[in-house]
């Protein structure tokens, strides 16, 4: 086959983080251009099974190497003393040819006669099971790679493994190096049953198991006279027959929204439609807030001339648009149209791998990153977990570096999100752990949110408040927060709040104290004492405290709440800008005060399951402070919360002395 040439491999000398990148065409174009679909296909097999060498055939029987550039190569073979190798045309990186192992990924780009292909050449060291992985995140179908002379190798089945983790339900076989085993039918025969039935038992149905000899052409393109018991697909025709994902422009509409820009009197929202279209006059919904609106107009710039609006944009493009009515909605929302929407999550399932030197375990805060947004979370349940070095897996409360598993992720506050295989844009996430990417993955299932409401719940819709968050900063300086006093009765938590209540309302701030006896006098009247009904005081303080914090209040909740469990869920329901603060005095010093006089009667046998007598208190493992009242006084006490509100950036003014005017 001649072929066109639109860009050919050129010797490289990058550093060994650079990936080679090679973009050809070929003459089997038989399909029109608007029809072709493009299919990503990951290359993966045990380092010298001849990944690189079958690369290599297949762009020079594609037709994309010209003779001019492999009479090059095989010059430039020679002056190193070399023999050609067909992977020379994929191996433009120095290192690889000095070390003799791929070091990272390649993308190849190539066309079948239906398909334009992406082969994602995947490093089959060892050491570089994290490149493959990612290589293998980004793909549709995959090739596996059998030498045929070694057979299935732990590595063979390590990758298989990690496919069917990942998800990719394509996979080819392919056995290579025929010509070392004479081209032997039983060998191969052989090989075809183990991995076969191995792939079988994880649930991934080989889609065809060929024989090939790269080296030498045999099964590349074309079937060679030296395997006639063979009739099935050869390599190229099995690239040619995978299917692609679904095209961007078929799923449905996810705009995750990048920035708000104020423009003369106009608000526009701006971000990148990654699935689906947007039309002028089309109602949209944000998630997670589900507030909607209209589409009022596409901007573009220059402004075009009268009439030539534009009115429509597809999947792939940059999108600024204005809305028909004035909503507050902030960058990390995605936006959809009302029937087919993401889910709003607070807790999704993620399937992952690990890369940081820490374990990733049951109660490791981190931040996970989906699209725009961002959001603090706690791992609260690790699921099974997979050493892909030996291919084990086992149970366990933690993740450690280079492994895979599945762990459950409750969020600081709710996010927009797709499972991966309803929407692969909104169905990644990226993990951070002190500052630096620590590990990605794919969104699972959506593990509360909007999917899992009844019909009831899915048919209330909260009405926002006509005072947007922007005005309310502007008139009280200051963000909504809640601080959540926590600590034995008596140490101290309702004197602190009401001074630090004073403090700011004498200061013009907007501030509410929710005590937890006095919420028990009313709203939670009917809870008793139990575990259960204690944390279900704590949900119920939680939810009100959050609503006022939407609402602009600086929230001070005095509550014992003396469960690490039900205070992590308040932690949940609140999300940002939430302080815990322990407030701590010796039990003897909080006996002694007894400003309620219920130690005494908890001592007489008058009250039943007080804590700190004959119920546990949980101290907390990491408040954002703790204030020991039995060392310092109210006063100071209140300076330390003031300056905690202060660092955290909920002042938009510092703070002046009590006599001066506002915040």
């Amino acid at each position: 086959m001649s072929a066109t040439v639109l860009s050919t491999f050129a010797p490289s000398a990058s550093g060994p983080s650079a990936a080679a990148s090679v973009t050809v065409t070929s003459r089997p174009n038989t399909t029109a251009a608007a029809d072709r679909q493009l299919v990503r296909i990951v290359i993966v097999g045990h380092v010298d099974h001849g990944k690189s060498t079958l690369i290599g055939r297949l762009l020079h029987e594609t037709g994309g190497i010209t003779p001019e550039k492999l009479d090059q190569l095989k010059a430039i073979s020679a002056r190193r003393g070399m023999p050609f190798e067909w992977s020379f045309l994929l191996d433009s990186l120095q290192a690889e040819r000095d070390q003799g192992i791929t070091i990272d990924t390649s993308q190849i780009r190539f066309q079948t006669p239906s398909r334009d292909i992406i082969l994602i050449d995947a490093p089959g060291h060892a050491e570089f099971l994290r490149n493959m992985i990612t290589g293998a995140s980004q793909a549709d179908a995959a090739l596996l790679l059998i030498d045929a002379a070694e057979g299935v190798r732990d590595q063979t089945r390590r990758h298989g493994y990690l496919l069917h983790l990942l998800g990719v339900k394509q996979v080819t076989v392919v056995v290579n190096k025929m010509d070392r085993v004479d081209f032997a039918e039983p060998v191969f025969r052989a090989i075809e049953s183990e991995i076969a039935g191995y792939l079988s038992g994880l649930g991934v149905r080989a889609s065809a198991v060929i024989p090939i000899s790269a080296r030498e052409g045999d099964g590349v393109s074309e079937r060679g006279p030296r395997t006639p018991w063979y009739e099935g697909p050869t390599v190229l025709e099995a690239l040619d027959g995978f299917d692609p994902a679904r095209a961007p422009g078929d799923l449905p509409l996810r705009l995750p929204v990048q920035a708000v820009y104020k423009f003369d009197d106009r608000r526009i929202v701006a971000g990148r439609i990654e699935t689906g279209d947007l039309k002028v006059g089309e109602e949209i919904v944000f998630q997670p807030s589900g507030k909607t609106a209209v589409v009022k107009s596409i901007e573009t710039w220059p402004a075009p001339a009268a009439g030539q609006e534009v009115t429509a944009l597809a999947a792939g493009a940059p999108a600024a648009i204005t809305l028909d009515r004035e909503i507050f909605v902030e960058r990390g929302e995605i936006i959809a149209t009302p029937s087919a929407r993401p889910h709003a999550a607070r807790r999704i399932r993620v399937r992952l791998f690990w890369l940081a030197d820490e374990k990733l375990e049951v109660g490791t805060q981190i931040i996970a990153r989906l699209a725009t947004s961002e959001a603090r979370a706690t791992v609260a349940v690790v699921h099974q977990v997979v050493d892909p070095g030996h291919l084990s897996t086992f149970e366990s409360t933690s993740i450690g570096r280079n492994q895979v598993g599945e762990v459950e992720l409750v969020l600081s506050r709710p996010i927009a999100a797709d499972p991966h295989g309803v929407n692969p844009r909104t169905g990644r996430v990226a993990l951070e752990l002190g500052g630096r990417i620590a590990g990605g993955g794919l969104v699972v299932s959506v593990l509360d949110g909007e999917g899992t409401k009844s019909a009831a719940a899915r048919n209330i819709t909260p009405v926002s408040s006509a005072v947007t968050g922007p005005e309310r900063i502007a008139r009280f300086r200051h963000d909504g927060a809640v601080v959540w006093f926590t600590g034995l009765s008596g140490s101290g938590k309702s004197t602190l709040a009401r001074a630090l209540e004073r403090r700011l309302f004498a200061r013009d701030g907007l501030v509410t104290l929710l005590d937890g006896d006095t919420l028990r006098a009313g709203l939670n009247s009917d809870l008793g004492f139990s575990d259960a009904d204690r944390a279900e005081n704590n949900r119920r303080l939680a939810e009100v405290a959050n609503l006022l914090k939407g609402l602009g209040h600086i929230v001070l909740v005095a509550a014992v709440s003396p469960s690490a469990a039900a205070r992590a869920r308040v932690r949940e329901i609140v999300g940002d800008r939430f302080f815990e603060v322990h407030v701590s005095a010796p039990l003897a010093v909080c006996e002694a005060r007894d400003p309620k006089g219920l130690y005494a009667k908890a001592r007489a046998g008058e009250i039943r399951g007080f804590t700190g007598i004959d119920a546990p208190y949980e101290v907390p493992v990491a408040p954002e402070l703790v204030i020991e009242t039995d060392k310092i006084d109210t006063p100071a006490g209140v300076d330390r919360v003031e300056e905690q509100l202060v660092q955290a950036g909920v002042f938009h003014a510092p703070p002046r002395a009590v006599d001066d005017a506002g915040l």
